[in-house]
Formats: C-alpha cells, structure tokens, sequence
C-alpha cells in the first residue's frame, strides 16, 4: 500500500529516501486521481523493491503542493537523491506505460 506523506514527513520520506520515490499528488475531489487509485497501489507493493510510492493530498498538505508548483491533479513527480527528476500530469498514462516509467528511473 502506497504510504501517505504529509508536509511535516515530506522530507524524511521523500528527499531522504535511498530510492526513487514517485509522489502521487492527489485530491479527495478528482475523479482521475480516484480512476488512477489501483493502479498507484498495485504498484506500490509490486516494485517496493526499486521505487518507493506515496500520496500525498494536496487539500491537507498546500506546503509541498505549493513549493513543486502542483497545479493539476493528478500530477506524478519522480524524485532522485532528493530532487525531482520528472512528472506526468493528468491520468492519462497505462499500467504497463507507469511501469516502463517508473523502472527507466529506478535503473
């Protein structure tokens, strides 16, 4: 299961990971982010080997949000040794396209 980060653990779990970490920027609201749910926690637990996967709701945590500039949701951002390395917004991307995405950075 995709772990919940917040501002106050931001961070720790993201920018102090040992691991590419995939931030799922999501709302309660948006049905895209509901349609891309499954397919967020079904990776989460398939690749915990390589990447490391949280959420994190843009409603409770405006901080993040705001400091990487999330204006759309859903918005994934891929981070690296502490710093973002890509994104994708919108729902617009297969299980199978997640995985080629998600493994061309945990390389």
């Amino acid at each position: 299961m995709a772990l919940n980060v917040t501002d106050a653990n931001f961070a720790q779990e993201v920018l102090g990971s040992d691991k590419p970490v995939l931030v799922d920027f999501w709302a309660e609201w948006c049905p895209p982010c509901k349609a891309m749910e499954p397919t967020i926690e079904a990776l989460s637990e398939e690749l915990a080997a390589s990447v490391k996967i949280v959420k994190l709701d843009v409603d409770s945590n405006p901080g993040i949000t705001v400091q990487y500039n999330v204006r759309s949701m859903p918005t994934l951002i891929i981070f690296k040794d502490g710093q973002p390395v890509d994104l994708k917004v919108g729902a617009g991307q297969s299980r199978v396209q997640l995985i080629k995405w998600l493994e061309q950075h945990a390389a």
